[in-house]
């Protein structure tokens, strides 16, 4: 069997994870506040040590409660965000995460008027200050802005190309590189984040078998 191109391990991972977790959680467009502030939550819950499948899960259910919007996660009681965090299964961490979700929403609201727009602004779309004014947030570290960039690039140029820790990690261990520069050549612009995401999951779910497998599929 011969052996795949970098080219179509890439589309065995496309093939296998074909959308972002934002997209997931139905963020396929992140250009207003609200997709901004969802998700800013979605990765404060998944920078947690809690299963993605998990953290995705929880925001989800926050959304489901309207809590879409800073000033409605910021009006929700601490009791209520913290009854839907543990019913989606965030139990672990659901009173401590409720308690940053509302310190969050309420500097939002005030220093941004509720949209991280305003944030990408005072940082003069530098990604060493938009990672600086993110910080801020109670709950978001390096892990939640990494998060967060790796889904913002789709709308937000100068992220692009964006890469974490874990990403490139995965793809090393795939054969396509250990720089974020040899992973834009192997797909279109717009499947960038995709690819990128999908590198992220191979590490967690530990598919690097599988995609190698269907890789090779494809080569034959």
């Amino acid at each position: 069997m011969p052996r795949p191109s970098s080219d179509q391990v890439a589309r065995a991972i496309l093939e296998r994870y074909p959308r972002t977790y934002g997209e997931e959680l139905g963020l396929r467009r992140l250009d207003a506040p609200s997709p901004l502030f969802r998700l800013l939550v979605m990765a404060h819950l998944m920078s947690a040590r809690i299963r993605a499948s998990v953290a995705v899960d929880a925001a989800r259910a926050l959304s489901e409660q309207g809590w879409t919007t800073p000033r409605r996660m910021a009006e929700a009681s601490w009791e209520d965000r913290t009854r839907v965090l543990n019913q989606a299964g965030y139990a672990r961490y659901d009173e401590r995460t409720s308690s940053m979700l509302g310190d969050a929403s309420e500097l939002l609201l005030d220093r941004y008027r509720s949209d991280l727009r305003r944030l990408r602004d005072e940082a003069d779309q530098d990604p060493a200050q938009e990672r600086r004014l993110l910080k801020a947030f109670k709950g978001i570290g390096d892990v939640g802005v990494d998060i967060f960039f790796r889904e913002a690039q789709r709308s937000w140029p100068e992220l692009y190309p964006f890469a974490d820790r874990r990403a490139l990690e995965a793809a090393e261990k795939l054969g396509l590189g250990r720089e974020t520069a040899d992973l834009t050549h192997l797909v279109a612009d717009h499947d960038f984040a995709r690819l990128v995401s999908g590198l992220v999951r191979v590490g967690l779910d530990r598919a690097f078998d599988e995609v190698r497998a269907k890789a090779s599929d494809l080569a034959g």
